[in-house]
């Protein structure tokens, strides 16, 4: 299989692992930076070029694309799937997932357990839109945020009601959503690999601190899901259309509740809290995929 990976740092333990995994099974794998890739776009077929020399032929693309170049790591990643390589993410799912507010609205049609969200625009409304999601604590979130950035608890009515005026004032766009008090600073990513839990693991945030993710001074523990949660985490990788996904769970009295898909979820935290190879699932559902792709039919 010639493969390519797009991520615009080949030093990343994450890309670095794909490559180790890849090349460990023999498959050809080179590291492209997204910014780097230029196309043509033309009736009578698409064209790539990086750094002055065409790219062709490439069996499947991994895209690791990060959430500051998202606009352009998708045309490119577009592009390749014009030119007939396979990806597990598409363009269009990353940009799914990508954007809170639309996840929601599908996990949420999927009949799939998420905190109750609200959003909004206009300032005059902001007190009937939080009547609407109930009483605080609020989490208000940005909607483009990535590692628990632009996430903030607000633990009284009036203090939603300033950050949510603050958010606005910059023209920014956020989601409002009901704080879940059992899970007590606790979350679950659930790593899916091909509609399936390959690994799993418990983050718990520090002290002093609400937000669970690793760069935030969290620990990470493997976990063993529930039935219900691994369920439910192969449902929201669906619902974005996405094989290769981490889902945010948070265990609630009602259940599993999902918080985030992440299309590109890193791999040094699950890897380290689990010891479990995920980086070789990946190649190895991928190198499978490719192989039906290319079957007689």
């Amino acid at each position: 299989m010639k493969l390519a990976i797009l991520s615009r740092n080949a030093t990343l333990y994450s890309t670095q692992r794909l490559v180790e995994a890849a090349r460990g099974r023999g498959h050809s794998v080179r590291v492209l930076d997204p910014l780097r890739c230029y196309l043509r776009i033309a009736p009578d077929g698409f064209q790539m070029h990086y750094k002055g020399r065409e790219l062709a032929d490439y069996d499947a693309v991994i895209p690791r694309i990060g959430a500051s170049v998202t606009f352009y790591g998708t045309a490119v990643l577009r592009q390749f799937e014009m030119m007939g390589s396979y990806t597990p993410n598409s363009s269009d799912a990353i940009l799914r997932a990508r954007d809170k507010l639309r996840a929601h609205q599908l996990l949420a049609k999927a009949g799939i357990g998420l905190p109750a969200t609200v959003f909004g625009d206009n300032p005059d409304d902001i007190a009937d839109l939080l009547r609407m999601l109930g009483p605080p604590p609020h989490v208000i979130k940005l909607n483009e945020g990535t590692q628990g950035n632009g996430v903030i608890l607000a633990e009284r009515l009036s203090a939603s009601r300033s950050v949510i005026e603050a958010f606005s004032g910059l023209y920014a766009n956020f989601l409002v959503q009901e704080f879940i008090g059992e899970a007590k600073g606790a979350d679950l990513r659930c790593f899916v690999v091909g509609g399936k839990v390959v690994a799993a693991m418990r983050r718990k945030a520090k002290k002093g601190e609400f937000r669970s993710n690793l760069h935030r001074g969290g620990s990470a523990s493997a976990v063993s899901l529930s039935q219900d949660e691994t369920e439910t985490a192969v449902r929201a990788a669906k619902a974005m259309g996405l094989n290769v996904a981490g889902v945010d769970l948070i265990r609630s009295r009602r259940g599993p509740l999902v918080l985030e898909v992440n299309s590109s979820p890193g791999l040094e935290g699950i890897e380290g809290a689990t010891g479990l190879d995920v980086a070789g699932a990946i190649i190895d559902y991928v190198a499978y995929r490719v192989k039906r792709q290319k079957a007689p039919r």
